[in-house]
């Protein structure tokens, strides 16, 4: 029975909880797709998640910036982008269904919300979605089985202390 997870909050470690998930399936002999939304830049962990041969890593082919500095054009191409990621991915074939950073794209409608809608509350019934990102829309909160809310108490951008490579990306 596949089940809907929501790792939600404004600390770090969303995308790191879902990739834990990801690796352990593999480790079950289970096939994930972990599929970004909004990131196109390298990230250390997609390099080690691109070894594991059941875990299939799905993004946008280009780097679009921060939300505040994107054109109109580029909503639409990323929204457009977006929109393709999930057709591929709900066509079946995977035991679990990571969507990272899905609840940004879906409060900024940088995706069709009604087909989103539509493919993970329609899922195959043993297919695992989880989806990450802040501030998760109230029916996926009710829809889900697994909420993990992950609070900031401190981090380093509150000193001023950048992204660091292998920690943040």
């Amino acid at each position: 029975m596949g089940l809907l997870h929501i790792y939600c909050g404004d600390g770090k470690g969303k995308t790191t909880a879902s990739i834990g998930l990801a690796v352990r399936m593999a480790g079950a002999g289970m096939k994930t797709a972990f599929v970004q939304f909004m990131k196109g830049g390298e990230t250390a962990e997609l390099e080690t998640l691109k070894l594991i041969p059941s875990i299939t890593v799905m993004r946008c082919d280009r780097e679009y910036g921060f939300y505040r500095t994107l054109s109109e054009n580029d909503k639409k191409e990323l929204a457009a982008c977006h929109d393709k990621l999930l057709e591929t991915v709900f066509s079946g074939g995977f035991d679990a269904v990571i969507l990272d950073e899905f609840n940004f794209a879906y409060k900024y409608s940088l995706l069709d919300r009604d087909r989103a809608e539509s493919l993970i509350f329609g899922k195959l019934p043993d297919c695992e979605i989880i989806i990450t990102g802040r501030d998760p829309d109230k029916r996926f909160l009710d829809a889900a089985d697994y909420i993990s809310r992950i609070e900031c108490v401190r981090h380093p951008y509150q000193k001023g202390i950048n992204a660091r490579k292998g920690i943040e990306y």
